[in-house]
Parts: structure tokens; C-alpha cells; sequence
């Protein structure tokens, strides 16, 4: 809490006294210079009046202090602001920042400087007499004393705080608040006198400090160290009520002399205030004070507080009257009373009040009570206001929000005052929480409010009051106007109905006033609840009644608090909204339910727990209220929509999201008020689903064509290169992924109800983007039979001796345009890009499938949101688990066809990706190298290293998790092409029984190479792979008419319909070793007389020497039609022309079949 510029003076003047103590005590200072002389004591100065500036820099030189000097120092540095010693001199220090002192303040600025009299001047020329220099600290006090009343705390400034006055009647003579504050603590000091309680004045504190000074003087080296004296706990208790209180020490300690005095000469066997007031005026004179001013005041106070009590005395005849108008008059003339008179005729001035004094005082009391005086009810309104002084002592001067750690002996203390003000313990009860809740509204301190609370408490229950106490505080009368009517109440009754008042005052508009600190807002309904609400009795009378729920009147005042409170929050929100909308550049409607979403949420969180104690129908007329309000602003906005525009987008989510929370807060507010059946109704919900319903799909539809438009641009310009290299997909995919994320994100920032109508449609987006994507990439690759080489024609073995100078060459195939351009884009490398891209949308689709059922999962279908219908259990439940079925199925129907596609492309990537490996770019060093002319001397070991090439570039572009898909592609293709080089390796190859073991072990080496000793493919499925070709060379083992014989069998088979040309040409089991396709292009490889004569016999095959099978650079030439005749599977596939041409051959092996069976091999 920020201190006040007043309580700043204040600990400033009290920590430089502070150091001029301790300075003029150390021993520091040499010498003491006066006009008159060298000073004997301390108690002879002023410390409030000297300059430290001075005296810390007459130390550093000399060490003689001139006390007329500091003194002079004092007033004139007084004088001006501060300064900052600096080269120009024109820089100062303001008590305040400008930029952090916030708007003006509500009270009267106090007095900005102080009028000196010519006394001060003569200061410097003459010697000071000790009480003059001691006044002038007085005066200082007095001055900075009336400042921190009328501006630093609290005391008096209950119009600033609109508390409720308690309607006392009011004082006669006009007694200001510092006049009560200072009369107050003369009270105090006088009870404690009368009393017997020990008071110490200031000058029995500083003969302590002169002597230690004086030794000082004499001789630094024998200093005296002498043990403070004890004072008392009382006296320190008294000093710290003077600092509260805001006492001079120069006042106090004459007040406390004069009191000891009259205590000592024991003039009065009971004392009153008139009494102390008189005989302070006749023990104090001009001469105590500083300034005729301050002389005047303290006189003009002593006689305002005895014409208040004695003069307007119903009890007095008119010549007593006269003659206390006579008095008073003479002691206010300053002229006459303090020059004119002599002392003996202002004695006879005071006894005369004296004398009407004595005759009202022995009036008994109207109660009959211990202790009762006459001025217990003649001056009740003045004593309440003394004693309120008293008790706003115990607020710290420096943090009016804290009480002072000696409250409790102070309030102690104010006891002995009760006899005298006529206090009893339900009264300080009473008074006590009422000053606790003035001071909580002064500083807004919580727990001040809870202390009140505590007292007030005490005063209801009034246990230690008899009847005679309640008698008389009823008779304490305040006078107070409601709604143009006086009303007439006791005290008590008062001090409730201000405090009720002010509670009632901000429960209509509890959501401006509590909204910084809420925890306040329950003690304020305690602290209500204790004293009562306002309420108008059967004949129009005013009275308070407890607050309770089944009070029905109290309960209908706080359903008045609630919708007057609301509606004030929303108009102190719509005040502003349309300004605020222009600079945000937002729709009105969007930021009012944004605020009034707030509205809500701080009701449902703070006021209803709270308020629902004592009415619990509060949450529902709040959420019906502010729904009403809101809706009376939206009809007209949405009569007017018709597309998605940026206020729709804006005001829709707004509305929906304001709706939900008031719902919540009905529900809440119905669940726990389910005996008041009058409020439990529907809210009448805003039509926000029907109105969005139809614009959100004409969005998504629009948002459809939009995506699939940049879908296929992002795709036309993609050149299959990693995005990077730890990101090795392609860059198009990451951008149809961010805009379809992108769509999602809108679509359900939205924030309106949906049904799956909407979901549908967003799915089907995700859905036309993916597969459009897919089928684009698809469409890039070619059938992968283009890539294989045409079969070479069938021969037979013959052993050339005569060189032919004119053979056959064999025909390649030609590729189209078309294909050819497609075939030089899909390389290695763009290949395993492509891939990468198919594995990302596998991932991709399943981050996207889980944050887009997450998002559903926080939307309420607007069928879902009808949450008053009372439709019976079950038919939710079911209708419930039909919605979510429908759903999983959209998600699973959607999702996996996404994924069946990208899996089923992998899948045929990765079979091309093989082939383009073997059949494509190793044609050369693997098909056309392997075995051609002689086994041994071009085996597969010189094939093998160019395989590990191909395969560590391709480990270094592929994702991890599809490495070994790939791997085993190329694995598979390279059997298929050792497989073709076994069955299609045309005239140049031609394999003994010899080299069978040769080419066992060579397929052996490929099998090991792909299975790396553990660390590449699995063996088996290797071993599965490459049963086929296996089968193959078990072939070349046999003997030459075993062979012959199989063809014959198959042949047979052919002619009876039973062959393999219709059955599943990708099963390797069942392309075994009777294969007829098999067995004749084995016997067409065999290097063997017996199966060269019989092919020559049967099929008038030509020999392998007809034909020149050197590797053309061309591969474009077509080949022959023979080349079509046998067609392979997924390890071993004929060529598509070889399917029509096999059935002529197959003709052909009909028709010789008989012929076979009768000829000897």
C-alpha cells in the first residue's frame, strides 16, 4: 500500500529528530554556541526545528554548532522544494511520480505552505527560551497534525466513501474533527491521571539523553555509560496513542504537567469533561504557546466543547445560561481574557462555569447505571464522537489498512474513559466495528472487514447488556432519512442500518465493486447477514431483517440485487463496446458476448457460491437475465446472415460459446434449487445451429475445390527432391498436408454446433485431396513389363565348326514416347523420394485422423445440445451409441481407404523400383553379362558389387521403415533375373552339367548377399524367393530324357486341357518342374547332343549359331514374335505378347506329341 504524502513528512520529521539525537549524544559535537551562552540540557532544544544539513556539516569542520544558525538553516531550507546539487540548480524533488500519480484525487488538496511570523525571524537575533523553542515544535506538529487529519487517513472522510452518517445530532459550536481528535486524548491523559496510571512527560525522557550529552562534552574517553530508566508500560502505551493520535510532543508534554497538577492537588472527587476543560484553562496559558494562533485555536476548542455541554443544557435556567454565554465570550476575547483581565478575574470567570458545571453534574442519571453521569445522555453525541477518536488510534499512521501491534492495550487504556463518555461494552462493541468497517472502506483491508464482523457480532448478541444498558443506548436517538421519510433509531440500530446501507448500496452493482478482491464479497454478506437487510415493514415502516433463505422478503431484495447488478455490468460494457469495436475492428456483438461471457464465468465462480445461501435462485435469474439481454442485440444479426463472413465468423462462435456458459450456469443453478419449480425453466437457446448449419457447408464445399485446385498445382511442379536431409519426403506433400491442416483448424475454430453432416463434408475434403494426390502419383509410373528386355528366339545347342558369315541379329524392344519420357523421370533416386512421400502420408493421415476426432470429441452435435428435452434414458443412451457408431465408421470408412491406397502404392513402387534396378539399369552388367558364353568366366560375383552400389544409394534416400521393403524388391527382381538368365538367356548360353555346381553356388552367393549374415533380410523369406529358381537349376541336373519326358507329360496335358495357362501365373508352386513352359526352354539351354537333336527333331528349332547375340546399344528394337511365348509370374513373367503367342506354340506341341512317344532318345 502506498504510503501518503503526509505519512511521508511524518516518518521523515520523526527520522531526522532521530539522527539529531543521536548526533547531539555521540559525542561528536565540541561546543554549543548561543546568543546567551553555552546550553546546560538537551531538553533545551528543539530538534524539529534545526537543521541537520547544518549540524552534519558543522561536525566535518569544527565541530561548534550555532543553534540560532541551524535553527535559521531550518526555516529557510523549509521554505523551497528540495534541491538537487547540481550545476544549474534548477532540478527538484516532487513528493509524487507525475507518471504513476493516476487521476486527481477525490479530496480537497491540503495547504500548500505556512504563514511564519515575525517570531521566527527574531529566532537568530536573541536567545530562545527553552519553552518557546520547544513550542515551535509544537507548531510544526500542530500544522503537520491538521494536514495528515484532512488528507492521510481516514478519520473524518466518510463523504469520500459514501458511508451512510449515523445521523447524531449534530454539534452546536461546530467542533472540527482535529478540535474531537485533540480533545480526545486530553481525556485519555486525564483518565489515566485520575486514575493513578503514571504518565512520563517529555521532558523526563530527555534529561536521560542530556546527561549522556554533557558528559560527551566533557571528555570523549570518559564517557558514562548509564542504563536507560524505566518507565512503565503504560507511558510507552501513552507516547505511541500521541503518535497516532498526532500529538506534538511539546502539547502533550503540557497537557500531561497541567493534568498531573490538578491530579495532585485532588480539586474534584469525579471528573467530567467540563472539568478538564476548565481546569486546563486555568493552568495553561498564552505563554505555552509558540503563536497567538495556535494559542487561539487550543482556547476556541476548550470553550466550544463547554458551551456544547453546558450552554445548549436543557437543564439550565436563562440567567445560568446567560452567564455561560458571558463566560464564554470573555475567554474567547483574546484581548480581554489575556491582557485586560487579571488572574484573579478569570478565576472568577471559570468558577462561575464552574458553578453550572457543579449543578448539572450532581443531576443523577435517567437509568439508574453504575457510574451514570448527567453528560452521559445530555452529551451523547459529542462523547460518541470523542470516543470514536480514541478508538481510530489503533490504525497505523504509516498503513491505515493495519492495526498497531499495542491495539489491544490501547483499547484497554480507552476503558478508563467509558465512566466519563459514557461507554458501555455494547456501545465499544458497536462503535469498535463501526470504526473497523469505516476504516475497511477507506483502505479496502479485508481483514479489517473481518474484525468488524467479530465486534458487531458481539454487539447482537449482547450477552453482558442488562435492561437497564438497552435502556439506555435506545435512548441514544439518531435521526436518519429514508426515501424522504425521518426515521428515529437507537445507536446500535444506527450504526446497522449505515452499515446496511452501504452493503445495500454495493450489492447493486456487486460486479463493479468486487470484482479486484472477491474474497470481499462474502464478509460483505456476513457482515449484512449480521446486521440485517433494509426492508419495508406491512405499514411502510423501514427495519431490518435477517437475512436468510426462507425470509421471503430478504430473498426477493437479493433477486433485486442480482438482475440490477447484472444489468449494470452490461451497461457499463455496452457503453463502450461500439468504440472499442472500432478499434479492434471487431463486430459489437462478438466483443459484448466475449464480456459478457466474463460476466457470467465471474458470477458462476464468485458471487453464486456465495449469494446461494441465502437466495438460491441468484444463478439462474443472472444466466437468464444476461441470455435475455444478449438475445434482444443477436435476433436482428442473425435475420441478416446468409454467408460466412468475417462478422459471422466473429459474432457466431461468440454468441454459441456465451450460450454454452449460461446453460452451465443454469444447470448449475437448477441442480441446486430444485425446490423452486417457478424459475426451473428452459432457456430458450439462440438459433445459432440452424442459422450456421447451411453456410458451414457451403463453405467446406467452397474450401473442397479450392484445396484439390492447389492440390494438383503443388503436385505439377514437384521434382521429387528431399525437403531436406533429415526430411527426405517430397515438399508437395508437406504443403497439401498444411492447407488441409489448415482447413481443419478453421473448421473447427469455428466453434459453432455441428452435426455429421459437417464432419462429412470436412472428411470428404481430407479424403478427394489425399486420393487425388495418390492417383497423380500413381499415373506417373509405367506397367512395369516395359522395363524387361523382349525374350531372345528359341534355339538349340550346336557346336559351330564352320564360321557363318552372315547371322540373325535379335531384335529389341521399342518403347513409346510416352513411356520412354516417363521412364527417364522415375530414377533410383526419385523413386525412394516418392516412397518417402507414401510413408509420411501413412503417418501423417494418423496424426491428422486422431487431432481431428479430439477436436469432434469437444463439439456438441446441435442435436447433442438440447440438454433440457427430458427424453427417457435409454432413448439417449441409444441415440447417443448410434451417433458415435456413425461416426467411428465416417473415421474408419475415410481414413483406411487413404491408407489401403497408399499402402497398395508402396506396395507397387517398390516392385517397379526393383525391376528398374535389375531389368532397367543393371540390364547390362546382370542380364546381358551373366554366364554369356561361358559360365566360368562370367559368374555372378562380378555382378554383385554394382548390386551393393545401387543398394547403399538407395539405404541413404529411403525412410528407415521402409528400407527393407525395398531391399527385398531388389532381391526379388535379382532372382527373377537370374531366373531369366536360366530361361530367356537366348543363343549365347548354353550350360553343361558342369557348370550346374557353378551356378548353385552362385545362387547360394546371391541369397547370402541379401541376407548379410543375419543383418539384411530374413532367410526365410529369401529361401522363399528363391525356391523357384532352384527348381530351375534342379532342372539342368536331370538327365536329358527325364526332361524329354516331362515335356511329353505336359504336352499331354495341354492337349486335355489341364494345362497351367489359366491358373495363377504368380504362384511359384505351381509352376514346378512339369511346367511345359519350363522344360522346353530348359532343353533349349542344355548343352547336350540328345536334347539339340530332338528340338531340331520335333520343332525344327534353329541352332543357337544362327543367331548374332552380342548386346546392341539400341534397346528400342522390337523382338521377334517367338520372344512373346512364355509369359512369368511375380518371379519369372512372360511378356504380354508372349500370352497369344504361346497358344500358337502350344498348337505346335499338341500336334508332336504323338510322334514323340514312338521315337527312342
Amino acid at each position: 500500500m502506498e504510503e501518503q504524502p503526509s505519512l511521508l513528512l511524518q516518518r521523515y520529521r520523526r527520522d531526522r529528530r532521530n539522527l539529531l539525537e543521536f548526533l547531539f549524544s555521540s559525542g561528536l559535537i565540541k561546543e554549543l554556541q548561543t546568543p546567551a551562552g553555552p546550553i546546560t540540557a538537551l531538553s533545551d532544544l528543539d530538534f524539529d526545528n534545526l537543521s541537520a544539513d547544518y549540524v552534519l556539516h558543522s561536525i566535518k569542520s569544527d565541530g561548534v554548532v550555532d543553534i540560532s544558525e541551524a535553527t535559521k538553516k531550518y526555516f529557510d531550507e523549509s521554505s523551497y522544494p528540495v534541491m538537487i546539487h547540481s550545476r544549474l540548480g534548477n532540478s527538484y524533488f516532487l513528493l509524487s511520480d507525475p507518471d504513476l500519480s493516476g487521476s486527481p484525487p477525490r479530496r480537497v488538496p491540503p495547504p500548500t505552505d505556512v504563514k511564519r511570523t515575525a517570531d521566527h525571524a527574531s529566532c537568530s537575533s536573541r536567545e530562545p527560551d527553552p519553552l518557546i523553542v520547544e513550542n515551535i515544535g509544537a507548531s510544526m506538529d500542530n500544522f503537520s497534525s491538521k494536514y495528515k487529519a484532512t488528507t492521510g487517513t481516514s478519520l473524518s472522510a466518510l463523504e469520500d466513501v459514501n458511508i451512510p452518517p449515523l445521523g447524531l445530532p449534530c454539534l452546536n459550536t461546530g467542533l472540527s474533527d482535529d478540535d474531537l481528535r485533540e480533545s480526545a486524548y486530553e481525556i485519555l491523559l486525564a483518565s489515566l491521571v485520575f486514575s493513578g496510571v503514571e504518565v512520563h512527560t517529555v521532558e523526563d525522557r530527555r534529561k536521560e539523553k542530556s546527561s549522556k550529552f554533557l558528559s560527551g562534552l566533557k571528555s570523549r574517553r570518559e564517557k558514562i555509560h548509564q542504563q536507560s530508566q524505566f518507565r512503565g508500560r503504560h507511558s510507552a502505551i501513552v507516547d505511541t496513542i500521541r503518535i497516532q493520535m498526532q500529538i506534538s510532543e511539546a502539547m502533550d508534554a503540557c497537557i500531561r504537567q497541567r493534568l498531573t497538577q490538578l491530579a495532585a492537588w485532588r480539586m474534584w472527587e469525579s471528573i467530567d469533561i467540563p472539568k478538564i476543560s476548565l481546569g486546563l484553562l486555568n493552568s495553561i496559558f498564552k505563554s505555552d504557546f509558540l503563536n497567538e494562533k495556535s494559542y487561539m485555536q487550543w482556547k476556541s476548542r476548550q470553550a466550544s466543547i463547554l458551551e456544547e455541554l453546558l450552554y445548549f443544557s436543557a437543564n439550565l435556567e436563562a440567567s445560568e445560561r446567560a452567564t455561560i454565554k458571558s463566560s464564554l465570550a470573555k475567554i474567547r476575547n483574546s484581548k480581554e481574557w489575556d491582557i485586560t483581565m487579571s488572574p484573579s478575574e478569570r478565576a472568577e470567570v471559570l468558577s462561575a462555569i464552574t458553578q453550572v458545571d457543579f449543578k448539572l453534574s450532581s443531576l443523577s442519571g435517567k437509568f439508574s447505571i453504575q457510574g451514570e453521569t448527567y453528560y452521559w445522555t445530555a452529551g451523547y453525541h459529542l462523547n460518541i464522537g470523542l470516543y470514536e477518536k480514541l478508538l481510530f488510534g489503533v490504525f497505523d499512521v504509516l498503513d491505515e489498512g493495519q492495526l498497531i501491534e499495542e491495539s489491544d492495550e490501547l483499547l484497554m487504556l480507552n476503558k478508563l474513559t467509558w465512566c466519563i463518555l459514557g461507554i458501555t461494552q455494547k456501545m465499544h462493541n458497536a462503535l469498535y466495528g463501526w470504526v473497523l468497517f469505516q476504516q475497511y472502506v477507506g483502505t479496502n483491508e479485508a481483514i479489517l472487514l473481518e474484525y468488524a464482523l467479530l465486534e458487531l457480532q458481539k454487539a447482537v448478541s449482547g450477552e453482558n447488556a442488562d435492561q437497564k444498558e438497552e435502556l439506555y443506548m435506545d435512548s441514544l436517538a439518531c435521526s436518519r432519512q429514508f426515501n424522504g421519510i425521518e426515521i428515529k433509531l437507537s445507536l446500535v440500530q444506527a450504526i446497522f442500518f449505515s452499515i446496511s446501507s452501504w452493503c445495500e448500496d454495493k450489492l447493486q452493482d456487486y460486479h463493479l465493486h468486487f470484482s479486484q478482491k472477491p474474497c470481499n464479497f462474502s464478509r460483505m454478506m456476513n457482515l449484512m447477514s449480521a446486521v440485517g437487510i433494509l426492508a419495508s415493514g406491512d405499514s411502510g415502516d423501514i427495519k431490518l431483517i435477517r437475512l436468510n433463505a426462507s425470509n421471503e422478503s430478504a430473498t426477493r431484495k437479493l433477486k433485486t440485487y442480482v438482475e440490477r447488478s447484472i444489468r449494470a455490468a452490461y451497461r457499463r460494457v455496452a457503453s463502450t463496446i461500439d468504440l472499442e469495436s472500432k478499434v479492434v475492428r471487431t463486430h459489437p456483438l462478438a466483443l459484448l458476448a466475449n464480456e459478457l461471457r466474463l460476466i457470467a464465468q465471474r458470477e458462476f465462480s464468485v458471487f453464486c457460491p456465495v449469494l446461494r445461501d441465502w437466495c438460491p435462485e441468484s444463478g439462474m435469474i443472472a444466466a437468464m437475465r444476461l441470455h435475455q439481454i444478449y438475445g434482444e442485440r443477436l435476433k436482428p444479426f442473425l435475420e441478416g446472415v446468409s454467408s460466412l463472413s468475417e462478422d459471422v465468423r466473429s459474432v457466431l462462435p461468440a454468441a454459441h460459446m456465451l450460450d454454452h456458459d449460461l446453460t452451465q450456469l443454469y444447470i448449475s443453478a437448477c441442480e441446486e434449487n430444485r425446490q423452486h419449480h417457478d424459475l426451473n425453466q428452459d432457456l430458450d437457446h439462440y438459433p445459432i445451429g440452424e442459422v450456421a448449419k447451411p453456410i458451414i457447408l457451403d463453405w467446406v464445399i467452397a474450401q473442397n475445390s479450392r484445396i484439390l485446385e492447389w492440390t494438383g498445382r503443388v503436385f505439377d511442379l514437384e521434382e521429387w527432391e528431399p525437403l531436406s536431409s533429415q526430411q527426405r519426403m517430397a515438399t508437395s506433400i508437406v504443403e497439401v498436408f498444411r492447407i488441409i491442416e489448415e482447413t481443419v483448424d478453421q473448421f473447427f475454430g469455428l466453434n459453432l454446433s455441428m452435426d455429421i453432416t459437417h464432419l462429412q463434408a470436412l472428411l470428404s475434403i481430407i479424403f478427394h485431396s489425399l486420393d487425388a494426390y495418390l492417383l497423380k502419383l500413381l499415373n506417373q509410373l509405367v506397367d512395369k513389363n516395359h522395363l524387361y528386355p523382349l525374350a531372345p528366339p528359341l534355339t538349340r545347342y550346336e557346336e559351330t565348326v564352320i564360321p557363318i558369315m552372315k547371322k540373325k541379329v535379335l531384335e529389341h524392344k521399342l518403347l513409346e514416347d510416352d513411356v520412354s519420357k516417363k521412364l527417364k523421370e522415375l530414377t533410383v533416386s526419385k523413386l525412394c523420394i516418392r516412397l518417402n512421400t507414401l510413408k509420411y502420408i501413412q503417418k501423417q493421415i494418423g496424426v491428422l485422423e486422431d487431432g481431428i476426432r479430439k477436436s469432434w470429441a469437444l463439439i456438441r452435435p446441435s442435436a447433442g445440445q438440447r440438454w433440457a428435452e427430458e427424453d427417457p434414458l435409454e432413448t439417449s443412451e441409444n441415440s447417443l451409441l448410434s451417433c458415435s457408431e456413425a461416426v467411428d465408421e465416417l473415421f474408419v470408412t475415410t481414413f483406411n481407404s487413404i491408407r489401403d491406397t497408399a499402402t497398395d502404392a508402396i506396395s507397387k513402387i517398390c516392385d517397379f523400383t526393383g525391376a528398374r534396378v535389375v531389368f532397367w539399369d543393371l540390364r547390362d552388367a546382370f542380364l546381358f553379362f551373366l554366364y554369356r558364353g561361358n559360365v566360368e568366366g562370367a559368374r555372378l560375383d562380378g555382378v554383385l558389387p554394382q548390386i551393393d552400389t545401387v543398394l547403399d544409394h538407395i539405404c541413404g534416400l529411403i525412410d528407415d521403415t521402409i528400407r527393407d521393403l525395398v531391399v527385398f524388391s531388389i532381391c526379388r527382381a535379382s532372382l527373377e533375373g537370374y531366373v531369366w538368365v536360366l530361361l530367356n538367356g537366348g543363343p549365347s548360353r548354353a550350360f553343361s552339367d558342369s557348370d550346374i555346381t557353378i551356378m548353385e553356388d552362385d545362387l547360394n552367393m546371391l541369397k547370402e548377399f541379401f541376407i548379410a549374415d543375419g543383418e539384411g533380410l530374413p532367410r526365410s523369406s529369401v529361401e522363399q524367393e528363391a525356391n523357384f529358381a532352384e527348381q530351375i537349376l534342379s532342372l539342368y541336373s536331370i538327365q536329358t530324357g527325364t526332361v524329354i519326358q516331362m515335356l511329353m507329360t505336359a504336352s499331354e496335358q495341354i492337349s486335355t486341357g489341364l494345362d497351367s495357362v489359366n491358373r495363377d501365373s504368380r504362384n511359384h508352386e505351381k509352376m514346378g518342374l512339369e511346367d511345359a513352359q519350363t522344360l522346353m526352354r530348359v532343353l533349349c539351354h542344355k548343352k547336350d547332343k540328345q536334347a539339340s537333336r530332338f528340338l531340331k527333331r520335333q520343332y525344327q528349332l534353329p541352332t543357337s549359331s544362327d543367331y548374332d547375340d552380342t548386346p546392341s546399344e539400341d534397346l528400342s528394337l522390337r523382338s521377334p514374335l517367338i520372344s512373346d511365348l512364355l509369359k512369368r509370374s511375380s518371379s519369372f513373367r512372360w511378356s504380354n505378347n508372349g500370352q497369344s503367342s504361346f497358344n500358337s506354340f502350344k498348337k505346335k506341341l499338341i500336334e508332336a506329341t504323338s510322334d514323340i512317344r514312338n521315337v527312342a532318345w
